[in-house]
């Protein structure tokens, strides 16, 4: 199987047709954030890995192996060298078909599909709905200890796939580029949080992350929904930039993710989102609604 036969997202009766293929490799992404009186708690989601995984899969731990240890945000990215290092001993690399899942969402397993974009490597695909998903569908979860295959992972960076602050606020007059705020309603306007640095950046339009879910399965819409949606917000027509962000660098991805299957796979995402820029209060934050 080559990554061109590859469907993309995967449902879970395609991946349970494909456990025993050893060109597969299945990794839970799985990290736990909460916010506890309104402060954001981080936790590694390892011990929910080891208690119930799907056969075979191994862990990416996104806050450490994956992530600049010496970055002041967490899920930095890191150099290439230290992914590769942590890609390969997992099995990620040439030859492999990752197929990506978390425990929540769907955003940490899009995060990791990302990173594996901008390092250069394609062959990389979602769960479509995670772990939840194929929990409810009745197939089985485990305990039992995963051993990857180490593998070499080479792969050239593609730096257009990514934003920094300095990127971003040098592009906040550019009428081609469009940024993306995928945050809710609430958090975008400003008015849901005590902390002095609130909004958004200006000139960003708001498109929630929610929007490119069903809210009864946690599945993405179609393909055919997506189109419209993104039609509708202006971020297929390929003679502008967008670029996504949110709070953490985090659900900016699910969207990066969302476009790329809608055929917009030229989408760069903000690394430090909302936490890089609303830490520096030389940067503009506006607040009110989106115009979009």
């Amino acid at each position: 199987m080559s990554s061109n036969e590859l469907p993309s997202p995967v449902d879970s009766a395609w991946l349970e047709a494909h456990l025993g293929d050893p060109n597969v490799v299945v990794v839970d992404a799985t990290t736990h954030l909460s916010f506890p009186d309104g402060k954001p708690a981080i936790e590694s989601g390892e011990q929910s890995y080891r208690a119930a995984h799907i056969e075979g899969a191994v862990f990416a731990d996104l806050l450490t192996d994956f992530a600049d240890h010496d970055a002041a945000a967490p899920w930095t990215v890191p150099s290439s060298e230290q992914f590769a290092a942590a890609a390969g001993a997992l099995g990620i690399g040439d030859g492999a078909i990752v197929v990506i899942y978390d425990q929540h969402d769907g955003y940490w397993a899009t995060r990791l599909w990302w990173h594996l974009r901008f390092e250069g490597f394609d062959s990389a695909v979602v769960l479509d709905g995670g772990l939840p998903a194929w929990q409810a569908s009745g197939r089985a979860v485990t305990d039992a200890e995963s051993t990857p295959t180490a593998r070499t992972f080479t792969g050239v960076r593609r730096p257009e796939l990514i934003r920094s602050t300095e990127d971003v606020a040098a592009a906040l007059d550019d009428p081609n580029t469009i940024l993306v705020n995928v945050l809710d309603p609430a958090s975008y306007r400003g008015d849901n949080s005590d902390a002095p640095r609130r909004g958004h950046i200006p000139g960003s339009v708001n498109l929630p992350v929610s929007e490119i879910r069903d809210s009864e399965t946690g599945e993405l819409k179609s393909v055919d929904q997506l189109r419209t949606l993104f039609t509708e917000a202006g971020l297929l027509d390929t003679d502008r930039t967008v670029v996504t962000y949110c709070g953490g660098g985090i659900a900016a991805t699910g969207v990066a993710h969302a476009l790329a299957l809608a055929g917009r796979d030229d989408v760069a995402v903000y690394d430090g989102s909302m936490s890089a820029w609303s830490s520096n209060p030389d940067l503009p934050l506006v607040t009110g609604p989106s115009p979009r």
